[in-house]
Order: structure tokens, then sequence, then C-alpha cells
């Protein structure tokens, strides 16, 4: 595989899932800064990488990467000692938010709709508006614990040592129907974007466990970022195994 240096700017970061060829592994997005085309960066063993390698939502980064062997065509594998983060774009000022809408809004589909009607051709990745949304969750079915602990196990055995990161035991989702499709018949998406996980996992300590704190997510995840204040734009992926399941890998909420 060839690989060539790509800059780009990471826009979505799933919550951990450990697996049996790559450990403990992270799916990462964003768009190359010089041809605004998605790019999916996998597998990220995020855990294992230096501190200095570590990066976060919307740093950019330059990266080795070479085109992955599967039919995505967004999807790359990434040498991982080849990340430099060479900036970060904050929302402290109106100005690094412009320059975030500068990157992500070129990329923007019509709707989700589109996307969908889209996959023949091995898109995977893609960004648009929604309205009419609302927040919601349901227990989750966890997935096997034995597996889990064997993976773990496995980054033991190779002197990896990390604490498991636990299974959230619920599953958060948007409802929604596409802003520009008349026609839109609704859609339920599950959330996969790490920092909602990592606010569950965070905020037990302060609201417990119970129906309290299943509302403050809500408040943010809804109330918040979704407000009316905001135009809000959600960052959507697929499924390896199932191009036309697709998930919320983000939110893109720029103030009017």
């Amino acid at each position: 595989m060839s690989l060539e240096t790509k800059t780009i700017l990471i826009t979505v970061k799933a919550y951990p899932n450990p697996s049996n060829k790559y450990g403990e592994t992270v799916c990462c997005a964003g768009i190359d800064i010089d041809t605004l085309k998605w790019i999916r960066l996998y597998p990220v063993t995020y855990r294992d990488l230096d501190e200095s390698k570590r990066f976060k939502k919307y740093n950019v980064i330059t990266v080795n990467c070479g085109k992955a062997n599967e039919s995505r065509i967004e999807s790359c594998k990434i040498d991982c000692d080849s990340i430099q983060i060479i900036d970060h774009y904050d929302t402290k000022s109106k100005w690094k938010w412009d320059k975030r809408k500068k990157i992500v809004l070129p990329t923007v589909k019509s709707s989700l709709c589109q996307i969908i009607r889209d996959i023949e051709k091995n898109e995977s990745l893609g960004v648009f508006q929604p309205c009419d949304i609302d927040f919601h969750w349901e227990e989750a079915t966890l997935k096997n614990e034995g597996k889990r602990q064997k993976c773990y196990l496995q980054l033991s055995f190779f002197d990896r040592k990390k604490k498991e990161v636990e299974q959230i035991p619920f599953n958060f989702y948007y409802t929604f129907k596409c802003k520009n499709e008349q026609s839109c018949p609704g859609h339920k998406l599950l959330i996969i974007d790490w920092e909602l996980g990592q606010a569950y996992r965070d905020w037990r300590y302060r609201y417990g466990k119970g129906d309290l704190l299943l509302e403050k997510i809500k408040e943010r995840w809804l109330a918040r970022i979704c407000s009316e204040r905001n135009d809000v734009y959600f960052f959507v992926g697929n499924m390896k195994r199932f191009h036309d399941h697709f998930m919320v890998l983000g939110i893109f909420y720029p103030p009017k």
C-alpha cells in the first residue's frame, strides 16, 4: 500500500471499540484541507498513541495514509507514528468558527435521503442539515463481555495494558427529518460520538445513574447543541458491512 501525506481537519471521533484484530480502536474521520474530500482514518489505536499525537476534534493533523482494502472510497489506513498535530480550530472567536465553516460547508449534501440514494457510489461519509430534531435513549443490549475482556487480556499480553473502556448501558438517538427534502419520511439514527459516551461516564458522578443524568445529556445534545440559535448539521457515516445503515458521528453547530 502506497502512502501519501495528507493534511486533515478532524471532525468526528467515535467511542472506543475493542476488536480481536486491532485491539482497542477509534474510528475517526475528517476533511482533507487540500481537496475538501472526506477521509475515514482506521484503525486508530488512540490510547496507544504518544500524548503528542492524541488529536482532538478540530485539530488539524498531517498523517501518512493510503486507500484501505475495502469498497468505501473514503476509508484509509494510516501510519499512526506519522501523526503530527499542527493546529486547532477552537470556538473562542467568530474567526475560528469561520475557519471551520470554510472547510466543512463545501462538503454539505442536500439531505440524508440524498446520501442514502448515493450509496451505490460507495460514499460513506457526509454532512447535511436536519430539522424537527428530537433526542431519546433506549437501554442497550451490551456486547459479549467475555469477548471484550479477551481483547484487553490480549493487549496486556503484548504489554499494552490499559483500563477497559466500559460499555455505555444506553443507546442515544436523534430522530429528525431532512431540512431540504420535502418527501423525507423521517429518520432515527444512533449517535456514536465519543463526547456523548464520555459525558455519560463523567456526569454520573455529579448526577447519579438515574433519570437526572439522562435528562442532562438530553439538555445538552438537544436544547443546547441543536438550539434554534445555531445552524445545525449532522456528520454521518455508514457501517462497513451494512452500507445503508448510517449513524450520527458528530454535530456541527456554528452560531447563526
